[in-house]
């Protein structure tokens, strides 16, 4: 049974999705990620979207630890109902709604009004089967929602190609742990946000 690890909400116990209609991110990769996160400054008062969310486990780990306003988008209808369940568990042990949950495919949520944006920090694990030309057009639509300067987090295997990335992303490192690879990608500012403020994260 998945937890919170760690914030506000830390010890909170998650339902799980049944059978193995999602793929959920291991303990120590969790762990790993929002330490990283958390060390660069990727999480308090930050916008957060978690793609294939499954259980709503990440998104929830983000708004426990400070994120602002958390957006869970699962087109499993048994894992949407999960995500539900545990943004309300989440949403209550916070005090105030920070966890909302959107069902539906991916794309079409992105490319509507509740999926718009800006996000500061985008969590993806799409499943490993969507390579290619559609995980290309997908992180077309993650790139056009993201806010200047924000963050993509994508999970990968660690037997898959590298992802060919928008032009408007910058991979900045990717990290392994065990069969899972995480590509840590920052989407470069436009020229306004170039002599405007510095960016919300610290990501070097």
């Amino acid at each position: 049974m998945p937890r919170i690890i760690a914030g506000h909400a830390g010890g909170l116990k998650l339902q799980s999705v049944p059978g193995d209609a999602t793929r959920p991110t291991t303990d120590r990769t969790r762990e790993a990620l929002f330490s990283w996160l958390a060390s660069r400054g990727w999480l308090e008062g930050t916008a957060v979207v978690d793609l294939f969310a499954g259980s709503g486990a990440l998104g929830g780990e983000a708004a426990s630890r400070g994120a602002e306003r958390v957006l869970l988008v699962e087109r499993d209808r048994r894992a949407a109902a999960v995500c539900r369940s545990n943004a309300e568990a989440v949403n209550h042990r916070l005090g105030r709604p920070v966890v909302r949950v959107s069902a539906g495919d991916v794309d079409r949520v992105l490319d509507s009004p509740a999926g718009a944006g800006p996000w500061d920090l985008v969590l993806a694990d799409p499943p490993y089967p969507l390579a290619g030309p559609a995980l290309t057009g997908t992180l077309q639509r993650v790139a056009a929602v993201m806010a200047p300067e924000g963050l993509l987090v994508l999970e990968r295997s660690s037997r898959s190609p590298e992802p060919e990335w928008p032009p408007v992303i910058e991979p900045l490192e990717a990290r392994r742990y065990g069969e899972t690879t995480l590509y840590f990608c920052l989407k470069a500012a436009g020229e306004a946000e170039e002599s405007g403020s510095e960016g919300r994260g610290q990501p070097l």
